[in-house]
């Protein structure tokens, strides 16, 4: 089986959010209908089409757990039923402020302050949904480990399948791929100011699992299902 599933958080299609990262992105994710990227004043179309062409094939989203192959027979109707139980176990958490920061080479949205919840919440995206997720293959490993992954991540990635899991999650938006200082630079000053417009009038809300699905290697991943919180 070729396709791979991601849980995410994103926002409501049409909810303000969704529309600064979707034009940010340049890509509905529902439907891969490409978007007018919206202007900024100290970065070009071009400019900000060739720095978010990684970001945009996966989508305006937050990861929860990562990209994985269905196991043996698991179907994509049963990662939804187990999708909407888990759904159902969890109360929405309030993401307080975002900042625009630089994560490394790239550029993110994170949250001003660790939001109560959160991190337990993803363990269970994690942890509870890990039996229909096929092991990773030499492949995929090799590729991993060439991040120069320490100890701890390395364990992670052997029995998770990613090793950015339990305490070395960080929840985040990327707005770029690699970019380097100067760039990184610009792009926070781009993006800051309609962000805290968005704290200010519309403050988000994780109230949503999302399910994507990357239909062959390298393909866009496409918004299949979503599955409010309701705990």
């Amino acid at each position: 089986m070729s396709q791979r599933y991601a849980i995410y958080f994103a926002p409501a299609k049409e909810s303000p959010w969704w529309v600064l990262g979707s034009r940010w992105l340049g890509r509905d994710e529902f439907d891969s209908t490409p978007l007018l990227a919206t202007g900024f004043p100290s970065l070009s179309l071009d400019e900000q089409q060739r720095i978010t062409m990684e970001p945009c094939r996966y989508g305006f989203h937050a990861t929860l757990k990562a990209p994985f192959r269905l196991a043996g027979c698991q179907t994509a109707e049963d990662l939804i039923t187990r999708t909407q139980a888990l759904a159902a176990s969890l109360a929405p958490v309030p993401l307080g402020p975002l900042q625009v920061q630089s994560l490394g080479p790239f550029v993110a949205l994170i949250p001003a302050a660790e939001p109560a919840g959160l991190a337990a919440l993803a363990q269970c995206c994690v942890v509870g949904l890990d039996d229909l997720r096929a092991p990773l293959t030499e492949q995929d490993l090799a590729r991993r480990k060439r991040e120069l992954l320490d100890t701890r991540e390395l364990e992670l990635l052997h029995r998770y399948g990613y090793p950015y899991v339990l305490e070395r999650f960080c929840f985040h938006f990327s707005l770029t791929g690699v970019v380097d200082l100067p760039t990184q630079q610009r792009v926070i000053q781009a993006v800051q100011e309609p962000v805290a417009h968005l704290n200010a009038v519309a403050p988000l809300v994780l109230d949503r699992l999302c399910l994507f699905m990357e239909p062959a290697p390298g393909s866009p991943f496409k918004r299949i299902a979503d599955v409010e919180l309701s705990a």
